[in-house]
């Protein structure tokens, strides 16, 4: 088995092969940048279309462009569950939120939820 030498390169020559790579940098072939400007072309006929409701035949109403905006069906039932566990949580004696989360929360809640709620004793009047 014969040893080959390795041969130490510093930064001289370094510099020496990275100026022959910028020097004889490839340049794509014409059928190439033909097809990829014919498919760039493509997708943007894509783009300029109006955006079509499912059956095709009328554009998309406002709420079907915002829910493709959002991201779809899926984001929206998301973003729903979200909004109805905060309401739920708001609706829920802070009190207890305070006790489930262990006094993570700082402070004790200072008020009583039930004053913002309607009672009978309103409907009659204090008089």
């Amino acid at each position: 088995m014969a040893m080959t030498k390795k041969r130490e390169l510093d930064d001289r020559h370094l510099e020496g092969l990275f100026a022959a790579a910028r020097a004889t940098a490839p340049t794509p072939s014409a059928d190439l940048m033909g097809r990829v400007l014919a498919d760039a072309a493509e997708v943007m006929e894509g783009f300029a279309a109006p955006m079509r409701s499912p059956a095709g035949m009328v554009p998309a109403s406002l709420a079907v462009r915002m829910i493709a905006a959002i991201g779809g069906g899926r984001t929206l039932a998301g973003l729903l569950a979200a909004a109805v566990a905060g309401v739920a949580i708001g609706a829920v004696s802070p009190e207890i939120v305070w006790t489930l989360s262990g006094g993570a929360l700082g402070a004790e809640i200072g008020y009583d939820p039930n004053e913002f709620l309607p009672s009978y004793g309103d409907l009659l009047g204090e008089g």
